[in-house]
């Protein structure tokens, strides 16, 4: 008979969470090592934002105590978790990477808040963002850069850098994300994590401007697929406050996540069918990862879905929201903005209502595409970024394979390709650069079908060791 598993803050979230409530661990016991960790990690790298160890220590305290009193508790009890800085926590600074924001402490918890800590969660603090989460690297005027985990010189990439960066580190076990263009799954393919971007409408979100507006969902992070899956379970499911919100309860993903890979019918595309410039190094790794999932009795061809219009789409969608949401903001704070996120917002200014209309015919063609083309394919799988991890003195990559990128988003086509499709999509780590930079692979399953993908990215994880 074995003894207990001993618990650090390199464990599993699935081994943490059940050392607690069997009271191996207690969370006091529990938080401190993580503290221990971001005081040895967070100076040079710059994850955390806005820790209060205080507070931390009291909820903590609390945690303990309601295990001890027989209290019935959560999935996630007692587990230090630290929330994006754009995810509004009650009573607690949330910033957005913007000076403009700088002193906002919100009065209560946003849904996804809501529901992480509900499930037992200890709030320790904030992880780092862009400015308005606007961009593919962690870097703003209030915090600072937060720099990559594997190798400091290079970024973490982002919106939820910090977030992927601090999992990476052993600085918390769990992180939360939002997905607009690929922040979930970006920073997790540069730091060497697992992020996904549900379905649409798999984890609500309240309160939002517009409750219409779906380029952006909000998901888990983790250091493995299970571990996802666990969190998934607690962020998942309807609240009547989102009227899209899917009808699935979450638990459906409280499971261990398994499955094999015989007969899997996998579309493997490097490029998307010429569509986009993706480095050699991580070409290499997608096309290892085909021959990979071949070995395991997959059957793999090369396929992709035509996507053309996905460009036009997501950029002009972008630009609507931004301006709908910040351009306010702007106008009264003209000189407090990033350039290219002033420019992005000032760009919506010009659209029509003619653009706006033409970009969500555009939408539900891209939607048509993909119905279709799961009809043939189970999975399709293809680069998370097509760059490895840049350094982190760059905004943006400025160029791929010698070939120059006009703009700061040309380089995050592969992830914000997806967005538009509204199918749920994760990236998984697989390999990496001749320099040991982590890449990240991309599954993407149908729309809705976020447990069977989860199944998928588990046993894909386990070829990828």
């Amino acid at each position: 008979m074995t003894g207990p598993v001993e618990i650090g803050p390199d464990s599993t979230a699935r081994d943490q969470a059940a050392a607690v409530r069997r009271r191996d661990i207690s969370a006091r016991e529990l938080l401190d090592l993580h503290l221990d960790r971001i005081a040895e990690r967070n100076p040079e790298l710059n994850a955390i934002v806005s820790l209060d160890e205080e507070r931390a220590r009291a909820g903590a305290a609390a945690a303990d105590e309601a295990l001890a009193s027989g209290a019935e508790v959560g999935a996630l009890h007692g587990l230090p978790f630290a929330f994006k800085d754009t995810h509004a926590v009650g009573g607690w600074r949330t910033t957005y990477g913007s000076p403009v924001m700088s002193d906002n402490v919100p009065e209560r918890d946003e849904l996804i808040v809501e529901r992480v800590r509900g499930a037992g969660a200890v709030t320790i603090g904030k992880t780092n963002v862009p400015e308005f989460a606007a961009g593919s690297h962690t870097f703003n005027p209030v915090f600072g850069t937060t720099l990559n985990p594997v190798d400091p010189t290079r970024s973490a990439g982002g919106s939820s850098g910090g977030a992927a960066c601090a999992l990476a580190s052993g600085m918390v076990p769990l992180a939360d994300g939002s997905d607009m263009g690929g922040s979930l799954r970006n920073p997790a393919s540069f730091c060497g994590v697992v992020g996904m971007r549900p379905s649409l409408g798999r984890v609500p979100e309240w309160p939002l401007y517009n409750q219409w507006e779906t380029t952006s969902v909000g998901g888990p992070m983790a250091r493995n697929v299970g571990d996802l899956a666990l969190l998934l379970s607690v962020m998942a499911g309807p609240d009547p406050r989102a009227p899209q919100a899917l009808g699935d309860p979450g638990s459906v993903f409280a499971e261990p996540v398994a499955a094999s890979l015989a007969g899997l019918r996998v579309a493997l595309s490097v490029d998307l069918g010429g569509a986009i410039d993706v480095d050699h190094e991580v070409a290499a790794v997608v096309e290892q990862a085909g021959r990979a999932l071949a070995g395991a009795g997959a059957s793999v061809s090369g396929a992709a879905p035509d996507l053309g219009l996905a460009d036009d789409t997501f950029r002009t969608l972008r630009a609507w929201h931004f301006q709908a949401k910040l351009g306010r903001l702007l106008a009264a704070h003209p000189d407090a903005f990033k350039q290219s996120l002033a420019d992005n917002i000032r760009a919506g200014e010009s659209l029509t209502g003619a653009d706006v209309a033409r970009a969500y015919t555009q939408r539900t063609a891209l939607s048509e595409t993909m119905r279709a083309f799961f009809g043939d394919h189970d999975v399709l799988v293809l680069p998370v970024s097509q760059v490895p991890p840049f350094p982190a003195t760059q905004e943006f990559p400025t160029e791929i394979n010698g070939k120059p990128m006009a703009t700061y988003l040309d380089w995050m086509r592969s992830a914000y390709f997806i967005t538009v499709t509204g199918c749920p999509a994760i990236s998984v780590p697989f390999g990496t650069t001749s320099t040991g930079l982590p890449v990240g692979v991309q599954l993407v399953a149908p729309h809705g079908a976020d447990r069977r993908l989860l199944e998928v990215a588990a046993a894909f994880e386990a070829l990828a060791g």
